[in-house]
């Protein structure tokens, strides 16, 4: 599949709904347990979902129409969620992320960007050139990564209690990425 942009703003503008949906007023229970020592919670992955919104999408996506390859993109701080989600709830961090996403969007539709656009390539501090569109591809399946993760995660709570249906449920079998 081509990447085609109002096809990736369609994933995205869905994504903070899809969560809100499933997540909001959940009891601690669920978002607050993980898959094991180092990996994340729920609480976690909203988080670091908002962190991205901040510091690595549009900034990301601006450098790239500003600067083009001459400048290369801040590290993303994959931790940098644990600061940032201190003292809130998962209920605020949806709000924040949803807020953020609905902000980010705008902005990027304000650019009206056309092909020519997104084939300008930008620096990545480990992969080196990117096109402006593999970015923005990213972004979405970044989405779809982080929403299977979810599911995992809450799946693995129920990972002794599904007694013999364990062998038929793939999401207890999945080998994710739980911290990135």
């Amino acid at each position: 599949m081509q990447h085609n942009l109002p096809q990736t703003i369609s994933l995205l503008t869905r994504t903070p709904a899809a969560l809100n949906a499933l997540l909001h007023d959940l009891p601690e229970e669920w978002t607050l347990r993980n898959e094991g020592e180092n990996t994340w919670t729920v609480f976690d992955v909203i988080g670091h979902l908002a962190h991205c919104e901040r510091t690595d999408w549009m900034p990301r996506a601006r450098m790239v129409l500003q600067f083009a390859e001459s400048q290369t993109f801040e590290p993303l701080d994959r931790e940098g969620h644990t600061q940032e989600s201190q003292g809130k709830s998962l209920d605020r961090l949806l709000d924040e992320f949803a807020h953020l996403r609905s902000e980010n969007l705008h902005e990027l539709r304000a650019l009206n960007l056309n092909l020519e656009d997104l084939e300008r390539r930008g620096r990545h501090p480990a992969f080196g050139a990117v096109t402006l569109s593999e970015l923005l591809a990213t972004w979405a399946t970044h989405d779809l990564t982080h929403l299977h993760q979810i599911s995992r995660i809450m799946a693995h709570q129920y990972r002794d209690t599904v007694g013999p249906w364990k062998q038929y449920l793939g999401v207890l079998h999945c080998n994710g990425h739980s911290s990135s």
